[in-house]
């Protein structure tokens, strides 16, 4: 039997999983990536990092399989992170993470210069602190040596080039550094010229789901993979996750409850609006429409290290679900990373209402998982509206779809009907359905969509989703736009 490799390089974490053609685990492995925050709004790693957590992840997961029997490897990763590399490969300083928020001067300057919906309408992303190149832009202006000799990759292109000595990356991984003239699926060099870059200082761009390269026999002799072993372009790891959620037609959404909390819904027509950004999808000539939250379970990590008191998620969870709907009158915007679509404002931070003596950790908590399930209702409504249809179910996936409590709070505030998916690792099935699809075990890439992904347990909105949409319109809705003014003013003064 002809099994597949996905390797999934994410913020905290590499993931290596065995596939086969029906979409079951065979084995799997996996290692931490370190994260360092060396200065407030910095978030930064090494990338020797990603590759030595990838070989770790690799060799775990090939020590339950045949590695004669993996037929094709394929990476996804985390996005907008990038590192600056020298002529030979190593380094120059280290990565820049996509939470890192240090480049909002940047921001102001380069869509100014640019034009912002011209640089909207060239790359699909409103310009805001995530993409890689306003951080590109921060490196020019602060550390004018490493820029001028640096090449910049994002996470998928180091690990190609670790696995196979080629300088190249998916379309689907270089889309979000945003960079990339999305309707034409190539480089911008409009926007590369705006930033002092040309095209050899940034990696070859392939298809997503086309043969980059084969395993180096360096790279077999460090992974366990046989030397030859076709590496199959990828993507990031929000693009990849739709093919893991099973979407391959409209009418569903992916809901990634991760790190970031991300959204997306397919689309065949490249459109823009600032209800969402706009990314290449991972089938090509097709686009994602997306909405990011990068406070997702993030502020449920951020919670539980300061306020926890040694409790899991899954105690906070038991205590949250005595609590009545709507917090006992506590609602949290969950802004803790700025925010994205729909206002794009990179100096929002969180807000928290209606605080009083009677409240404990348990109502923080369910505020919490309310507010980040509230926000995709507000997502959702720009999404609809500019694709012309409704989306009637979300595939839940990632860690917090764990939570039996999150997802029925997500089907009540939402008002659409959630399912889970089989697998909450939903990344790296995506990236082995794109390997299948590829060896031919599949006769395209929607066929081994549908043979490989699957969903479990569904949660209907129930009777309190009157109560939550009465709590959105009336309240939730209202906070940020009230508030936004006093909130710049505040960065200002920090």
């Amino acid at each position: 039997m002809t099994f597949v490799l996905a390797l999934d390089c994410s913020t905290t974490a590499a993931k290596a999983i065995v596939w086969d053609a029906q979409g079951r685990a065979v084995s799997e492995g996996r290692a931490a990536i370190a994260l360092a925050n060396p200065r407030p709004g910095w978030w930064e790693q090494d990338p020797k990092d990603w590759w030595t957590a990838s070989v770790t992840a690799i060799r775990v997961a090939l020590g339950a399989a045949d590695p004669a029997g993996v037929g094709a490897i394929c990476v996804a990763c985390q996005r907008e992170t990038f590192a600056a590399i020298g002529p030979g490969g190593d380094a120059l300083r280290p990565a820049i993470v996509w939470m890192d928020e240090r480049a909002k001067a940047e921001v102001d300057a380069f869509a100014g210069s640019f034009g912002r919906e011209r640089l909207h309408r060239t790359t699909g992303k409103p310009p805001c602190v995530t993409p890689s190149l306003y951080k590109i832009a921060w490196l020019r202006a602060n550390e004018p040596e490493v820029f001028a000799r640096a090449r910049f990759v994002d996470v998928h292109a180091l690990i190609v080039m670790r696995l196979t000595g080629a300088f190249a990356t998916g379309v689907a991984a270089a889309d979000p550094m945003g960079m990339v003239d999305l309707a034409r699926g190539a480089w911008s060099d409009d926007v590369l010229a705006a930033a002092g870059l040309d095209r050899t200082r940034l990696p070859a761009l392939y298809a997503t789901g086309a043969q980059i390269g084969g395993v180096s026999a360096e790279a077999s002799k460090a992974t366990g993979l046989v030397a030859g072993t076709p590496v199959v372009a990828g993507g990031g790891d929000g693009q990849v996750s739709a093919l893991g959620a099973g979407l391959s037609g409209s009418g569903r959404a992916y809901l990634n409850l991760g790190t970031a909390a991300v959204l997306g819904v397919l689309s065949d027509e490249y459109v823009t609006d600032v209800a969402f950004r706009t990314m290449a999808g991972a089938t090509p000539k097709t686009f994602v429409l997306e909405s990011d939250l990068k406070g997702g379970t993030f502020t449920l990590d951020w919670f539980l290290s300061r306020f926890g008191g040694g409790a899991t998620a899954a105690e906070l969870d038991r205590e949250a679900a005595e609590v009545l709907p709507g917090a006992e009158g506590l609602v949290v915007v969950p802004y803790w990373a700025g925010v994205m679509n729909p206002y794009w404002d990179d100096s929002a931070s969180g807000i928290v209402v209606g605080l009083g003596g009677g409240h404990g950790r348990a109502h923080l908590w369910r505020a919490i998982l309310e507010g980040i399930a509230l926000e995709q209702r507000l997502a959702l409504e720009g999404i609809d509206r500019a694709a012309g249809r409704a989306v009637e179910e979300l595939v839940v996936l990632g860690g917090g779809s764990k939570s039996d409590l999150w997802c029925r709070i997500v089907a009540d505030a939402t008002g659409r009907r959630v399912v889970r998916s089989r697998t909450a690792e939903a990344t790296c099935l995506g990236a082995g359905v794109l390997a299948a699809a590829h060896l031919g075990l599949h006769r395209s890439i929607d066929a081994a969509v549908r043979s490989m992904t699957g969903t479990a347990e569904a949660f209907e909105p129930g009777p309190d989703a009157e109560r939550y949409a009465r709590l959105f319109e009336d309240v939730y809705r209202k906070l940020y736009p009230a508030l936004r003014a006093p909130l710049a003013r505040l960065s200002d003064l920090q």
